[in-house]
C-alpha cells in the first residue's frame, strides 16, 4: 500500500493538523492533494498563515498538490475528488481534517451560521463520501477518515451549532462504514482531543493542559500518526469506530 493517492482537507496552517498529515503522509511516499481555505483562519482571532501553504507545499516537494476550496460550495466535493484522480489517475484514501467553528451559545444564536456548520461539517463530508466511493476502483485498502472533537464525552457551551455538526460527523461514521466496506473502504473517526494548534490565547492554554495527565497538549502530529495507521495495511478490519486520542484528557475534574 505504498505510493497511494490521498485527498486532505482543512489544510492552510502548517501549525495545523491538515499539514501534519500532509508530512508524514509525504514522508510514507504517497502522492497528495491538499485542500484547504486559507481566508477562513485569516478571518479567525488567532490568525491565519499567509505563508502557510507556499512553505508546506515547498517542503513536501513533488509530492503534492494544492487547491483552494470553500466546502460551502456543494460542488466543491465531486470537484476535488475528480481533481485528484484527474492529477493522479486514481484516488486511494480521503482524509477529511475540515472543520467550520464559532462562537454559537445559547442565546445569541444565528440560523445562517448554524447553516453553514452543518453545510461544510456534515454535507461537504458525505459529499466528499459519495464522490470518492464513486471513484474509487481499487476494490481494497480504501480509506476514509474523518475528525471529530469528542461532542459525545461532554459538552461545549460556547461552540452548540459546531458541537451537533461534529456530533453528526460521528454518526456518518457509523452509516457510512457498512456500506463502503463492500468497496473495500474502510470508514473511521478521529478524535484527537484538544490539540494545540495556536488557537488558545495564554490562559486557557495553561487551563487546559493541566487537565491532561500528562501537563501538555495534544499535537497535531498526535493526530497524524493515528490517521497513518487507519490508513496501513495493519488496520484493514478497522471500520466504523470514532477513536477518542485524547491522552487521558480529564473533560470533567
Amino acid at each position: 500500500m505504498s505510493d497511494r493517492v490521498f485527498l486532505v482537507t482543512g489544510v492552510s496552517r502548517r501549525i495545523g493538523i491538515g499539514a501534519a498529515v500532509a508530512r508524514l503522509l509525504a514522508a510514507d511516499g504517497h502522492r497528495l492533494l491538499l485542500t484547504g481555505l486559507p481566508a477562513y483562519d485569516d478571518a479567525q482571532p488567532y490568525g491565519g498563515d499567509p505563508d502557510g501553504v507556499p512553505a508546506l507545499l515547498a517542503e513536501l516537494g513533488d509530492a503534492a498538490g494544492y487547491v483552494p476550496a470553500d466546502l460551502l460550495d456543494p460542488a466543491a466535493p465531486a470537484a476535488l475528488v475528480a481533481e485528484a484522480v484527474r492529477r493522479h489517475g486514481r484516488l486511494d484514501a480521503v482524509v477529511a481534517v475540515h472543520a467550520y467553528s464559532t462562537h454559537t451559545p445559547l442565546g445569541a444564536l444565528d440560523a445562517t451560521e448554524i447553516d453553514r456548520h452543518l453545510l461544510v461539517n456534515v454535507r461537504a463530508t458525505l459529499l466528499l463520501a459519495e464522490a470518492f466511493a464513486a471513484a474509487f476502483t481499487a476494490g481494497s485498502g480504501g480509506r476514509l477518515v474523518l475528525f471529530s472533537s469528542g461532542q459525545r464525552l461532554g459538552p461545549m457551551p460556547g461552540e452548540l451549532a459546531y458541537a451537533a455538526s461534529k456530533a453528526g460527523v460521528e454518526n456518518l461514521t457509523a452509516q457510512l462504514a457498512p456500506l463502503l466496506m463492500p468497496c473495500g473502504i474502510t470508514v473511521n473517526c478521529v478524535n484527537p482531543g484538544p490539540t494545540d494548534t495556536g488557537y488558545a490565547p495564554p490562559d486557557v492554554h495553561a487551563a487546559v493542559a493541566a487537565l491532561f495527565p500528562g501537563g501538555r497538549w495534544g499535537t497535531p502530529t498526535d493526530a497524524a500518526r493515528l490517521v497513518r495507521f487507519l490508513c496501513s495495511p495493519e488496520a484493514d478490519w478497522i471500520t466504523g469506530q470514532v477513536i477518542d486520542s485524547e491522552g487521558g484528557f480529564e473533560r470533567h475534574r
